[in-house]
């Protein structure tokens, strides 16, 4: 199994504590999702946050319906929260946030490992893709909604 990692860093204009609130909030990743997703959260709503949580949701991934859950492995406010898909389209998916003080604001880190079935046919072609086009949708939400996002590569 081939396991890619995506990782995306942008400073935020409110401090940790703030930012970690937001992306904590399972109820503001409707927010920061592609509309093109048709992304649902199932579980109900407000989801208490903490190690071992579960979250169900729907979407379509190319117009494919998909069900998607995952597991809270780490949660460590105000710096860093792990998820994990326990079940979805892909093989694995370990997706890591930390929120770190920067300049006044906050690096809001991201980084993704990841596999895909099918790797050799559909990685490259569709789906990394598919995954820097959610992450470039994500920062322009961001800024619209806190006036200042910078991306660091």
């Amino acid at each position: 199994m081939t396991v890619h990692e995506f990782k995306s860093e942008h400073w935020l204009p409110l401090p940790p504590e703030e930012m970690f609130l937001f992306f904590g909030n399972a109820a503001n990743l409707d927010a920061i999702t592609p509309p093109w997703l048709n992304f649902r959260i199932l579980t109900p709503l407000p989801i208490v946050m903490r190690e071992g949580t579960l979250i169900d949701y729907r979407l379509r991934v190319r117009g494919l319906p998909l069900r998607w859950r995952t597991r809270i492995n780490a949660w460590q406010p105000p710096h860093r929260f792990v998820d994990e898909q326990l079940r979805g389209p892909y093989r694995q998916w370990i997706h890591e946030h930390t929120f770190t003080p920067h300049n006044g604001g906050t690096l809001a880190r991201d980084v993704v490992r990841y596999a895909v079935p099918f790797d050799i046919l559909l990685h490259r072609r569709f789906v990394r893709p598919d995954i820097e086009r959610i992450f470039e949708f994500r920062a322009t939400a961001l800024k619209r909604r806190f006036g200042s996002v910078a991306e660091f590569k």
